[in-house]
């Protein structure tokens, strides 16, 4: 009986799991915007205080990057991050309430002309990305505003609560492109003259990646776009949802980012996947609360050299 109650144990989990985050969300969804946003400010504060593995994690990486400060610093930037996803899971439950009406009283477009150009080349948009500001809300905005994104995701260890997080996101006209199938989606997206979103700043396994600097430390990193990029001569762009405290709204910011060629073709791709992770690190320089800093990015390391994440 042990044995058949631990095979199930998954499945119930799973739904158990699910269930709970369908009623965070649906509840969150709906309390008035203004006290969803109060109320996950809260357990941000909680968070932050009753989850020390990723409260070491994140000053451990606020002290790789930034050595000339001093903890009282580091730990006032970490709780602007913590604050951040609070506010990011409030507006994420509000997304099926988002519409071409009400859209502009939550995020506005900086820098669209750069967007637009790329579009208008009709070969589809290589749209970069990062976990800033409120990642998720980019490509869904993008997609109110008339200009539905594809978007790159790595599959929740959860299959339920993947697909209740993906309802959410695709609900703008966006279709979720599954890790497992990047280059042949990627490639059919930009056939079609889609663009396509891709988060760059996550930790590769060894293999998966090439290191590159980030914040004066190689980092694992993707080489996925670089790839398609060369391969399609897509036009390329940064996106990234920069919360404005003046405005007390988020703005949509796009940039454009030039192709480096080189003569020989992997160095090409090395050159260009520095390029965008420099340029993902010229953002959190100037805006470091609104980086994902509890993700152990730095986590693989060169052939040799030691762990320096504690296990």
């Amino acid at each position: 009986m042990k044995r058949k109650h631990r095979s199930e144990s998954p499945l119930f989990r799973h739904r158990v799991e699910a269930a709970v985050a369908e009623s965070l969300l649906k509840l969150l969804g709906w309390l008035p915007h203004r006290v969803a946003r109060a109320a996950c400010g809260v357990l941000a504060v909680l968070s932050y205080s009753f989850w020390p593995r990723l409260r070491r994690v994140g000053l451990f990486n606020l002290r790789l990057a930034f050595p000339e400060w001093d903890d009282r610093k580091r730990r006032k930037v970490l709780m602007g991050e913590f604050r951040n996803l609070g506010r990011m899971l409030a507006d994420f439950a509000h997304f099926p309430r988002l519409s071409r009406e009400n859209i502009e009283r939550l995020i506005i477009y900086d820098g669209f002309e750069n967007y637009d150009e790329a579009r208008k080349q009709g070969k589809g948009v290589l749209y970069l990305t990062a976990h800033f500001g409120n990642w998720e809300l980019g490509s869904f905005a993008h997609g109110i505003y008339g200009y539905p994104c594809n978007f790159v995701v790595r599959e929740m260890d959860n299959p339920l609560i993947d697909e209740l997080i993906n309802g959410y996101r695709r609900a703008s006209g966006g279709q979720a492109i599954k890790k497992g199938e990047f280059a042949r989606q990627v490639l059919a997206a930009f056939g079609r003259g889609e663009a396509v979103g891709v988060l760059i700043d996550q930790n590769m396994l060894a293999g998966e990646g090439i290191f590159v600097d980030f914040f004066g430390c190689p980092a694992s990193t993707t080489t996925g776009p670089a790839r398609v990029a060369r391969k399609t001569g897509v036009p390329i762009i940064l996106g990234l949802v920069i919360w404005d405290a003046k405005l007390k709204k988020y703005r949509l910011r796009f940039d454009r980012v030039e192709w480096i060629k080189r003569a020989d073709p992997e160095e090409e791709i090395v050159v260009n996947t520095a390029n965008f992770t420099r340029r993902i690190e010229q953002y959190v320089r100037r805006y470091p609360e609104q980086w994902l800093w509890v993700h152990r990015r730095w986590k693989t390391r060169p052939p040799g050299e030691p762990p320096i994440y504690n296990s």
